[in-house]
């Protein structure tokens, strides 16, 4: 048995991709990186209020910016995560996403930032993470096999969780202490990290499909194969739903934490660190689970996180609303694992780019419509408003696509029955 082959088969336990040497290396980079991100994630928020003016739309045009490019290009990127090589494109995508966070720190350190230039910046780095998270998604089976793709994700998840508690704390200090321009450089620099574990993998150890030859179609090919499968296709409504209605915290933690309780950008990063926390919780909880999830449990916890949504935008004060983020994050985590994890495990392998590219699609490219309409939203009722009807537009589309699952499985039984 080839070392490839070995790495295929399920070890069991909470770490256990972490035994893959190129998974510990490209964790390791994602580690470091995704630190930096979140960083610039609450600097480019924070910078953008302070060139508004505390402007809420403009708050959500620069997220529209840099999430409408999904809408463009994550298919694409399916597509060609699908024919390429992947690492090979992962180094090439971050190297530019690591360009454009230079090219945004120069210009506020040297004092000739303008608001037009955050967002011509967003639009960019928006087209790059377009391509790259459906490469990066679909690169996970290889380097781990099939037989440790759910554990990989919760480990993802994981790593992005606990990036997200150090980034936006380190971010709140750094701010204050020396402006937004020196995170995003700082920012700049984590991409080394990501990339220097990309290059020194063993690609002889990757577990690689043959690749897809390039033909007329493919694009087309891959929706077909998703309008066939109903399994996929009410995952993928569930993850629109929560993504575009609901997974906005964005947006709307900058606003309540800044025009409903009147609090700065330290307290913003808490905030978000709150969330983080409970989504560490569970992607540990999800890395444990040696189940593959049923559709079922990722309706119920789709279902649990909308309810949720609506409970902190109705909190009364600051520590409350913390403490109703921590099991929203727990929620969050368990419902976007889920989702990830059924994917990834019952597609067609020759399929995985092109599907894991409409599934990036979804989560992601529903935000250009939800961003501004919320930010719309909050200017006219206040920063609580884009949280309550949020979370309930999400709990009602979960309740209605139940409704829709259970009278189709109804009426598939009663044609059995028939037959």
């Amino acid at each position: 048995m080839t070392a490839a082959a070995q790495e295929t088969e399920p070890t069991g336990g909470t770490f256990a991709s972490l035994l893959v040497p190129n998974y510990r290396l490209f964790a390791g980079g994602q580690v470091v990186s995704l630190v930096g991100t979140w960083m610039q994630r609450v600097a480019q928020d924070w910078l953008v209020l302070d060139l508004s003016g505390g402007s809420a739309s403009a708050l959500g045009l620069a997220a529209a910016l840099q999430f409408s490019p999904t809408l463009l290009f994550s298919l694409w990127g399916g597509v060609l995560a699908d024919r390429l090589d992947k690492r090979r494109m992962l180094v090439a995508l971050q190297v530019a996403m690591g360009m454009c966070a230079l090219v945004l720190g120069l210009a506020v350190v040297t004092g000739a930032v303008a608001l037009w230039h955050v967002y011509v910046l967003c639009a960019l780095l928006g087209c790059f993470s377009a391509v790259d998270v459906p490469v990066r998604q679909a690169f996970v089976p290889e380097l781990v096999g099939v037989g440790q793709v759910g554990n990989a994700v919760a480990l993802n998840s994981l790593t992005f969780n606990v990036a997200r508690i150090v980034g936006p704390s380190a971010a709140g200090l750094l701010i204050v202490a020396v402006g937004t321009g020196w995170v995003f450089l700082i920012n700049a620099v984590s991409f080394v990290a990501v990339v220097a574990g990309l290059l020194r993998m063993d690609a002889a150890r990757l577990v690689r499909d043959a690749p897809v030859p390039r033909a007329p179609g493919q694009l087309r090919a891959g929706l077909r194969y998703v309008r066939g499968r109903p399994d996929l296709m009410a995952v993928l409504t569930l993850v629109f739903c929560v993504s575009t209605f609901g997974l906005n915290f964005y947006l709307t933690l900058p606003l309540l934490t800044r025009n409903v309780f009147g609090l700065g950008a330290e307290a913003y990063g808490l905030l978000t660190t709150l969330l983080a926390t409970g989504s560490v919780v569970g992607a540990v909880l999800a890395a444990r689970r040696s189940r593959r999830p049923r559709l079922r449990f990722v309706t119920a916890s789709a279902l649990a996180f909308g309810l949720l949504v609506v409970a902190v935008g109705l909190m009364p004060t600051y520590a409350l609303t913390g403490a109703v983020l921590v099991v929203a994050g727990f929620v969050a985590l368990t419902f976007t694992t889920a989702a990830n994890s059924v994917v990834q495990l019952s597609v067609d392998p020759a399929m995985r780019g092109r599907v894991m590219g409409l599934y990036i699609l979804l989560f992601l490219g529903g935000t250009p419509v939800g961003a501004p309409l919320l930010g719309l939203l909050a200017e006219r009722f206040g920063g609580r408003a884009p949280l309550v009807l949020g979370g309930t537009v999400t709990a009602l589309s979960v309740l209605v696509l139940g409704l829709v699952l259970a009278r189709r499985n109804h009426t598939s039984r009663r044609r059995q029955r028939a037959g």
